[in-house]
């Protein structure tokens, strides 16, 4: 059956609650992992969300992800910390990494944390408006298995790993949360189960044309990296940095083990207090918004919106109406309900 169905956030974060008590989490954790899911969801990142939701699953199941392995410090310096994450799920650990990183900053001005063999984090914004909505500038950044070809290059060496940036910002934080591909993998899956092209090339095809084909990209792998060259260059350089500063393995070593775990995580949040010009920051960044804002559209429907902004929108719509799901894909959610 297919089309979309639509769920209230409450139901889909019990429903997540109770398929991961039956996976060994204990109730805190689980609490948390299925808030982070459900949140995703309701800020309309369905493919870091909801539809990710069954592999998170089949992860725990494979022994991939360890739902009772929290992160352990392996060295300290100052505001620097390296983890490793053990196999620990990507959203709990990110989440602490996340908070000890605003801790460090409130002792020394910045922190940073870097995470060894830790699990995909689902969507990195979350992380960066947990740090900017409590007052921190935030940068993190994630390696992945390698789904990105080097710039004039027919296989894939490269992650498309997501960087996050982030500021404080009322209503809601300026967050920039994206992935190095044009079109980050669950995103052309979520194009592809709707059976729609891409508003805009995303990859190429065997012969190395470009294509709007989301089926094409996903079986080829080939993923077009953002500004071309300059984006599989950005790529690189994150792959390397997160290796570096956290300890843990390049996208090489990851893409070695055949599925994507035991990933490269970085966290660093800054106090924007311990600037010169500190007490002046929210009005640094309303007067820049403003100003963006004044920007004409060039078509005339179009609203010009900073990054971070359309999640407002369709949080009250999803929160009014309920979550848009695809059938098939909440059929095996409710499936996974059922079984342990």
């Amino acid at each position: 059956m297919t089309g979309n169905i639509l769920i209230p956030h409450e139901k889909m974060e019990s429903v997540f609650l109770s398929i991961l008590n039956k996976h060994d989490f204990s109730g805190e954790r689980a609490g948390t992992c299925a808030r982070i899911f459900t949140q995703n969801s309701l800020d309309g990142v369905y493919t870091h969300g909801v539809n990710r939701f069954p592999r998170f699953i089949r992860y725990i199941k494979e022994g991939y992800v360890l739902p009772d392995n929290k992160p352990e410090t392996v060295n300290s310096s100052g505001a620097v910390e390296q983890w490793d994450g053990r196999l620990g799920p990507g959203t709990n650990n990110a989440l602490d990494a996340t908070r000890r990183s605003m801790e460090l900053a409130r002792a020394h001005g910045i922190g940073c944390v870097g995470m060894a063999n830790t699990n995909h984090w689902m969507r990195g914004g979350y992380y960066g408006r947990e740090a900017a909505g409590s007052g921190y500038i935030f940068i993190g950044w994630t390696n992945t298995i390698a789904n990105m070809p080097a710039w004039g290059a027919g296989n894939s060496k490269l992650g498309n790993n997501p960087l996050v940036l982030a500021v404080p910002f009322l209503p809601e934080p300026v967050v920039l949360d994206m992935a190095m591909s044009q079109y980050s993998y669950g995103t052309m899956e979520a194009y592809r189960m709707g059976g729609q092209k891409l508003p805009y090339a995303g990859g190429f095809d065997r012969q190395g044309n470009l294509t709007d084909d989301p089926g094409t990209v996903l079986q080829t792998e080939l993923a077009a990296p953002i500004g071309y060259w300059k984006g599989a260059g950005l790529s690189l350089l994150l792959d390397i940095l997160a290796a570096v500063i956290s300890g843990g393995d390049a996208t090489f070593r990851i893409t070695g083990r055949g599925d994507e775990y035991g990933v490269s995580q970085v966290f660093i949040s800054i106090d924007p207090s311990r600037f010169a010009s500190g007490s002046n920051v929210e009005t640094i960044v309303k007067e820049v918004i403003d100003d963006y804002h004044k920007s004409v559209p060039s078509r005339e429907k179009d609203k010009i919106l900073h990054p971070g902004e359309r999640v407002l929108m369709r949080r009250k719509e999803n929160l009014e109406k309920g979550i848009p799901v695809e059938n098939q894909v909440w059929e095996e959610i409710l499936s996974l309900a059922g079984s342990a």
